[in-house]
């Protein structure tokens, strides 16, 4: 029996450029903040005629680094995405066949290197994504993921040298459709 996926609600299709479709910005991180000498980038673009966020860059592991991202408020300072009801993130992705990472914050992590992660490989064609928040492993923070109080999603290359190329079409919450 083949699973169905309902989205229910959008993080970001990539069709503004100043603002993500929740209104509040992409930004660019890299283990710099932390003495690594990482370098990227995160802009919009277009990806084999599609709209996206594209995350290009050269991670190194000198200086205790080893990550750059691409990353969004869910919600204002202060404020949590609710994502209670979902099943998870449906993420379209395209890249260079390398693997990549979801990353996912909450009121929970208080230090920069405390997150929640999905590990998912790219393609060099679009390819959705659905990950399940309990394929979100806690990353140095013992607090199970709250999916109530969601504060930044990213897209991460991390861990591994060398050149990082992909892109982001379109960012969602998702229902299993045999949940309801």
């Amino acid at each position: 029996m083949e699973t169905s996926f309902k989205e229910i609600a959008l993080i970001d299709d990539f069709s503004r450029e100043e603002k993500a479709s929740n209104g509040h910005s992409w930004h660019y991180v890299s283990d710099t903040v932390m003495g690594g000498i990482s370098q990227g980038s995160a802009h919009h673009g277009e990806k084999q005629g599609t709209a996206a966020l594209m995350l290009k860059g050269t991670v190194s592991l000198e200086n205790n680094g080893g990550f750059i991202q691409a990353a969004l408020d869910l919600a204002s300072s202060g404020s949590f995405l609710d994502a209670t009801g979902a099943t998870g993130i449906a993420v379209s992705l395209c890249g260079d066949g390398q693997d990549y990472a979801i990353n996912l914050r909450t009121a929970h992590t208080h230090r920069p290197w405390q997150s929640y992660r999905c590990a998912l490989q790219s393609r060099v064609t679009w390819k959705t994504h659905y990950l399940p928040f309990a394929c979100f492993e806690a990353h140095r923070i013992e607090q199970p993921l709250d999916i109530s109080h969601l504060r930044r999603i990213g897209v991460i290359a991390i861990g591994r040298p060398g050149p990082a190329r992909v892109a982001l079409s379109r960012l969602a919450l998702y229902r299993d459709g045999s949940s309801g």
